[in-house]
């Protein structure tokens, strides 16, 4: 499988600012981002933001991820985040009831990571979070944390449709975002 577009051109500031926060490389996300320099630094400060600048706990945002990866079909998005879930503590058991119709349903998650499913679920799925599932969330995490797991579906949701409307192929090692 080959990406719908060619590679855009991987020179100059904004190409330079995509390697600085990739330790000096660019992802095959990040070649098709760079048809739009625009849009690819909104990208990168926003995923850049989410990954590495946020509160919420390493396995709530991996959850995330790998939950949108799930209801989307971003096969990219799975592959490349589930290293990174393994060392955020998820199992072999979360990760395979995080492929299920409804991960909630079995006894694997911590009271948090179980509302932060259904957040997802509702959020991803139909965009309105009812208010049950916004006040089980709000019971575990703060306000600022409600924002940024809100706004993690979203950017997610993003990345996904982008990956699997221009196919892109998940190169081993790449992390999209």
């Amino acid at each position: 499988m080959s990406p719908r577009l060619p590679e855009g051109p991987d020179e100059g500031p904004t190409a330079d600012l995509l390697r600085a926060r990739r330790g000096g490389v660019l992802t095959a996300l990040d070649r098709l981002l760079l048809h739009s320099p625009p849009v690819a630094e909104g990208w990168n400060a926003l995923l850049g933001a989410l990954r590495g600048s946020t509160t919420l706990p390493a396995d709530l945002r991996e959850l995330v991820v790998l939950r949108v990866a799930v209801l989307t079909g971003a096969a990219f998005e799975w592959a490349a985040h589930e290293p990174i879930a393994r060392r955020a503590g998820l199992t072999d058991l979360h990760l395979r009831v995080l492929r299920t119709g409804d991960p909630t349903a079995e006894p694997v998650w911590t009271p948090a990571q179980a509302a932060v499913l259904a957040f997802t679920d509702a959020s991803a799925r139909d965009v309105a979070v009812p208010d049950p599932v916004l006040a089980a969330v709000r019971g575990h995490l703060d306000d600022r944390q409600v924002v940024e797991l809100t706004v993690l579906v979203g950017a997610y949701g993003m990345v996904a449709r982008f990956l699997v409307a221009m196919d892109v192929p998940p190169p081993d090692g790449e992390v999209p975002g």
